[in-house]
């Protein structure tokens, strides 16, 4: 079992937390590439989905992975919801829960939504993603892919390039590739990377090239221009200059490197379609992992280990 009743974010996880939905999640990758892609595991859980903000691949992801797991869903969204008539987060919530609702799935634009939730009400909660600050289901499909792809994470040069600042899939990446044993850089404009970083343990390159030459794992971030206040950068053209993964760059290394991404990719902007569709890219193979980790992350926290 899980150390934590709630996954709120990668920091509240030890390391045996994260190598068990390792190794849930390889059991789980077997089941969906069977004809029959379903087991009965969670077949007397009833998970809500609720989505405070838009959402694509996650929230497929866990619906998926949620039915897979033979429990029953329901799905919430704020933009046709009480929410638009002034309820708040606890009252949207707990009429939820009155439903009966064993465990609620969440993603909001503040962070610590999920946090405050977990406070006040008992059922288990699984944060998708709260504003700028976590995503932990996202860094676990990251380093899982990284393991699959490398055989382990442990002692793994990993560069995370972009957005830094505004990304909640950076600062969970970085407690999950630390406690796993990877080193960690961050590589980006000086605008988007943010001063508290380094103290974070991680080393920070504004120079892309150098950046590459360094790791074994690029993961791009994109630019996450709905959370930007101010502008960062002058033009999209000259980040993409400056911090575009093109397949020029990436022949005129050394050696060859892993390329990730999690979604959406703004192609032409932070990587070329040459280098997202290339065989040392697994970028399709982190959403296909995004459904085993999370049917994994849902099992064991249903208390089903």
């Amino acid at each position: 079992m899980l150390s934590t009743k709630h996954l709120l974010g990668i920091k509240d996880l030890t390391k045996e937390d994260l190598e068990l939905i390792f190794q849930t999640a390889d059991q789980f990758k077997e089941v969906i590439n069977r004809p029959i892609k379903k087991v009965p595991s969670l077949r007397d859980i009833t998970i809500a989905n609720v989505f405070f903000e838009n959402s694509t691949r996650t929230k497929l992801s866990f619906e998926l992975a949620e039915k897979r797991l033979s429990a029953d869903v329901i799905n919430f969204s704020s933009s046709g919801s009480s929410v638009k008539k002034g309820e708040t987060l606890l009252d949207t919530v707990n009429n939820i829960l009155s439903m009966k609702v064993d465990m609620i799935v969440m993603r909001h634009s503040s962070p610590g939504a999920p946090h405050f939730l977990a406070k006040h009400i008992d059922a288990t909660i699984l944060n998708a993603g709260d504003g700028t600050h976590e995503h932990p289901t996202q860094a676990i499909l990251d380093t899982y892919s990284i393991r699959e792809k490398l055989g382990s994470v442990e002692g793994k040069k990993v560069v995370i390039v972009g957005d830094i600042l505004h990304s909640r899939v950076a600062l969970s990446n970085i407690f999950a590739l630390q406690k796993l044993g990877a080193e960690v850089m961050v590589c980006g404009p000086h605008t988007l990377i943010p001063k508290y970083i380094r103290d974070l343990g991680v080393i920070v390159e504004h120079d892309l090239k150098k950046a590459l030459q360094w790791c074994d794992v690029a993961n791009m971030l994109r630019i996450q221009m709905e959370r930007q206040l101010v502008k960062n950068f002058p033009s999209i053209r000259e980040y993409s200059q400056n911090f575009g993964l093109n397949k020029e760059i990436i022949e005129s290394l050394d050696k060859e490197i892993v390329v990730m991404h999690p979604g959406p990719i703004n192609r032409g902007v932070e990587i070329t379609s040459d280098v997202a569709d290339a065989e040392n890219a697994i970028i399709l193979d982190q959403v296909e992992n995004g459904v085993a980790t999370r049917m994994a992350a849902l099992y064991l926290l249903a208390g089903k280990s």
